[in-house]
């Protein structure tokens, strides 16, 4: 995870405002653990990093609040919240009934080859990534994919929505992908829903989507025993009371 403030800023110096340019790089390092869970943020240091007035950095704070990254504490100040379990799951419902739905109609109308040859490139690239474990780019390629997948179909809603919903999971789907689901099982089950979506198989495409958005249930127990300090008291315990008799 050696990605940096600095570099997401460069990433990002083509998406729009700098009201939208700083927001995203916010986003993305709290979901790619550059700002810590539990981190405090200074709206002044980040101001001075990027050399912005504390407005846009003051509407970034009150965006990602209301996606549930920072905890605005007044008097005390604003934290990067730690990871809610129940969130997660939350998220994830969600996401899979998007990303089935989606999977099932492409299947059924079928994808253009145009998209189709796009989302076979997008998981060699990813196979790419897999040697050098290279994790950061990866899950951009992740998220490239299931974006590729829902415009190929007319649904930028549908992604707008599994987006919008999702960030307290892509923490952990970030946590996860180095730490406990190899890039190779992603990548092979992405193959599996190109595959089923280019045979119109529509059964087959739900069934691969659905089994690739469930991967995390089986990765998040592991991952709060292994970062407890990440995740919310409740995380623990919850795991403590599921494993007792």
């Amino acid at each position: 995870m050696n990605i940096s403030l600095q570099a997401l800023w460069q990433d990002t110096r083509d998406e729009g405002t700098v009201r939208q340019r700083l927001y995203q790089v916010l986003r993305q390092s709290i979901i790619r653990m550059v700002l810590a869970p539990g981190q405090a943020l200074s709206e002044k240091e980040i101001a001075e990093t990027f050399a912005v007035s504390r407005q846009p950095v003051r509407e970034a704070f009150i965006r990602l609040s209301e996606a549930g990254l920072v905890e605005v504490r007044p008097q005390r100040g604003t934290y990067v919240v730690r990871i809610s379990r129940q969130a997660v799951l939350e998220a994830r419902f969600v996401r899979e009934a998007v990303e089935v739905a989606v999977a099932r109609e492409a299947a059924t109308q079928g994808l253009d080859e145009r998209t189709l040859a796009e989302l076979n490139e997008l998981i060699e690239r990813q196979r790419r990534c897999i040697e050098p474990a290279d994790h950061d780019r990866f899950f951009l390629l992740d998220e490239a994919f299931h974006r590729t997948l829902s415009l190929g179909i007319g649904q930028e809603t549908a992604w707008k929505v599994a987006e919008e919903v999702k960030a307290q999971l892509d923490r952990v789907r970030y946590l996860s992908i180095p730490e406990s689901t190899p890039i190779l099982k992603l990548t092979d089950q992405h193959q599996a829903i190109v595959d089923a979506i280019a045979s119109r198989d529509v059964d087959a495409a739900e069934r691969a989507m659905s089994g690739h958005q469930r991967e995390i249930l089986h990765s998040l127990p592991e991952l709060v025993r292994r970062f407890p300090e990440m995740f919310e008291a409740q995380a623990t315990q919850s795991l403590i009371a599921e494993a007792s008799p």
